[in-house]
This record gives structure tokens, C-alpha cells and sequence, in this order.
């Protein structure tokens, strides 16, 4: 029993160590089905969002599944302490690692008390080890215990930070394609009188947003149940309305900017792809058309209502078809994973941008507040 445990606290310990390097150090992706990090986030995000269900849809439920990322880092660090410190008490407990107490041997609820108290450098000595062994262990995981907190340090501003790099352009591309985002208003904001090469360097940035979104999240996996700070914009919804846009420009666009958006195109697919095989999302088609024949034929009155000049044949709409196939099942997957909502290809309804409206209610051409409103703003702050 004695050597059974010892065999398990080393496995326990290697096991944490991995995972804690593959999560934060390496900036490889991860594709093993089994590791601990995956094991921990999938288990409290199925008990989180199950939570959620219980909540009526709306800005309360979205509220709760926000605290979700930002929680669930500090839960995963105590996590990984939790199994490290376990795993250090099966090696006290071992045959060579006894401890002493004023009792004289010490069991293993007294040996994962040590451990613990040890982890996090407190040294109350009231139990004290008994062989050489396990004086080395004593040194060997205190030490660890403050790499851990070091890493804590280091792990979470790093976190931070990339996620206000790409809520920074999610939040410029309010005003570039509404609220939500939508295909239909970033061709119409940016191709007025047929000028496209605004559209471009839209694209252009987005080529450059989208290879920054890949790496960071690649990185830091956890920054994908992160949510922005509107409920109608968020990364994925971003990135689909920047793919629907790149989709429709191939296709149907007369112009320069379709090689852009060929670029762009194939690096935001890139991302989606493997953001998906992170995240063990198998791909599945939506139960519904995200483009009807209706909204395609709205799109293109509205654009030629701008001046754009478009594709007309058949061949164009089995393009488009083509390349909405080889991005729509990954993105579908990641909205029903994620709890998070894909933008449509056009608004049924005029809709405000966010920029255009505030806490009071206006939408910015007034700034007249009654009683009502100033206590509702009152209550929401």
C-alpha cells in the first residue's frame, strides 16, 4: 500500500506539472483528449452553463456566463495546488517518508495537512519530518510551492492583456459593422459608390486581428470563454461577420479587394478551424439557412442601392454556397459550445449601434433624462 502510494503522488505531481506547462509556458496547441486543464473546464463549464439554463435568457444570463473565464482561472490554479498537494501527501505517507507528530507517526489526514501547510510556505511545526527523504521533500515542495505563486503572477496579467488587444478592434468594428456585427453593413459602410478600397483595408486589419486572435487563444485557451462587453459582440461573433463579409466579397464583388479578401478569408478560417479542434468541437451543419435566398437577394439590393457593382450569374451564389460550407459547421459548433450567438448575415430590423446609445435610454440626439431613467441608472451602477 505504502509503495502504491508513493507511486501515485509522483504521478499525480508529473501530471500537474505538465499540464501546468503545456497550459501556461508552451505556446504550442494541445491536442491530447486527456489532460487535466480540458478535464476541469469542460466538467465546470457543463455545471456552469446548467446553472445558467435556470436563469430566463437575457442580460442576467449572459451576465452569469461572463464571470466564467475570469473565475475559472483562479479556480484552475487552486485546482492544480489541490492535486499537487495530494500528491505530496502520498509521498510523506510513503514507507521512507514518515512524518512525526507529538502522537508519533503521522497518518495520511496528518501528512496532507503537512503538505498543505507546506505548499504555501507556512511552517507551523507542530509536525516535522522524520527521515532524510522526507526532509528533501520538505525543501522540494516548498520550492514548488513558490514557483506556483510566482507563475499565479506572471499567468494572469498575460491573460489580461491579450484579451484587451482583441477587444480593442472588436469594439472599433461597432461603428464599421453595427450592432451585432453583420456582413451586410461592413460591404455597406465600406463600399459606397463602388469604392472599395476602404473594404480592403478593413480586411487588411482584420487578416492582421485574426493571426493575433490565433496565437493568443492558442496560447491561452481559457481566453475563449471570455466574453466582450456588450452581449451582442463577442470574438466569435466578430470573426464570422468578418468571414461572411470575406465570403461574399470573393464571390460577388466586382474588384481589387477580392484578393484581400481571399487572404483574409483563409487566415480567419485557419483560426476557426483550429480553435474548434482545440476545443474538441466537432463540426455540424445548422439547423437552419444563415442565408436564405430572401436576405441574399436583400444584400445585394442594398448594395446595388449604394453603387456596387455585382456578380449576377448562378455561378457566384454556388461559390458563395462553397465557401459558407468550409467555415458555417465549424462556427456553428463553437456557438453551441460556447453559449455564444452568431451574428446573422443582415438585420431584419434597423437596428442602433451601440456607440449610439447610452444608459438613459437616448440615442444620442438628446440628453434629456426624467425621473425614471435617472433612477434606473441609478440602480444599474
Amino acid at each position: 500500500m505504502s509503495i502504491l502510494a508513493s507511486i501515485m503522488g509522483i504521478g499525480l505531481i508529473l501530471t500537474v506539472l505538465w499540464d501546468a506547462f503545456e497550459t501556461v509556458v508552451s505556446p504550442r496547441r494541445v491536442t491530447r483528449r486527456i489532460r487535466l486543464a480540458r478535464f476541469f473546464y469542460r466538467t465546470l463549464w457543463r455545471l456552469w452553463t446548467s446553472v445558467a439554463r435556470l436563469v430566463p435568457k437575457g442580460n442576467r444570463q449572459e451576465t452569469i456566463l461572463s464571470h466564467f473565464g475570469p473565475l475559472s482561472l483562479p479556480l484552475l490554479l487552486g485546482f492544480w495546488a489541490a492535486v499537487l498537494i495530494l500528491g505530496f501527501a502520498f509521498l510523506y505517507w510513503g514507507p521512507s517518508h514518515a512524518l512525526k507528530t507529538p502522537e508519533g507517526i503521522a497518518g495520511f489526514g496528518a501528512c496532507l495537512y503537512f503538505s498543505g501547510t507546506t505548499f504555501f510556505t507556512l511552517g507551523l511545526g507542530d509536525i516535522s519530518p522524520a527521515s532524510t527523504a522526507a526532509h528533501a521533500l520538505v525543501v522540494l515542495e516548498a520550492g514548488m510551492g513558490f514557483g506556483f505563486l510566482a507563475v499565479v503572477i506572471s499567468y494572469l496579467p498575460a491573460i489580461n492583456q491579450s484579451f484587451s488587444r482583441g477587444e480593442v478592434a472588436i469594439s472599433l468594428l461597432d461603428s464599421r459593422a453595427g450592432s451585432p456585427p453583420t456582413a451586410a453593413e461592413i460591404l455597406r459602410r465600406h463600399t459606397q459608390g463602388n469604392d472599395t478600397e476602404s473594404l480592403t483595408e478593413l480586411l487588411r486589419e482584420w487578416e492582421q486581428w485574426a493571426a493575433e486572435l490565433l496565437e493568443s487563444h492558442l496560447s491561452f485557451p481559457v481566453l475563449v470563454y471570455f466574453r466582450s462587453q456588450h452581449d451582442n459582440q463577442s470574438w466569435l461573433a466578430a470573426l464570422v461577420a468578418i468571414l461572411d463579409a470575406s465570403a461574399f466579397t470573393i464571390t460577388t464583388l466586382e474588384g481589387e479587394c477580392a484578393r484581400q479578401a481571399r487572404l483574409t478569408f483563409a487566415m480567419a478560417r485557419h483560426a476557426i478551424v483550429d480553435l474548434a479542434l482545440v476545443l474538441r468541437a466537432a463540426p455540424e451543419e445548422p439547423a437552419s439557412d444563415r442565408l436564405p435566398p430572401p436576405d441574399l437577394e436583400a444584400i445585394r439590393t442594398l448594395l446595388e442601392s449604394a453603387g456596387v457593382k455585382l456578380r449576377k450569374d448562378a455561378e457566384a451564389e454556388t461559390e458563395l454556397k462553397e465557401l459558407r460550407g468550409m467555415y458555417e459547421p465549424y462556427v456553428h459548433a463553437l456557438s453551441q459550445r460556447l453559449r455564444l450567438a452568431l451574428p446573422p448575415w443582415i438585420l431584419t430590423s434597423t437596428g442602433t449601434d451601440n456607440w449610439q446609445i447610452s444608459a438613459w435610454g437616448d440615442s444620442g440626439s438628446s440628453l434629456r433624462r426624467t425621473d425614471r431613467s435617472k433612477r434606473g441608472a441609478r440602480e444599474h451602477f
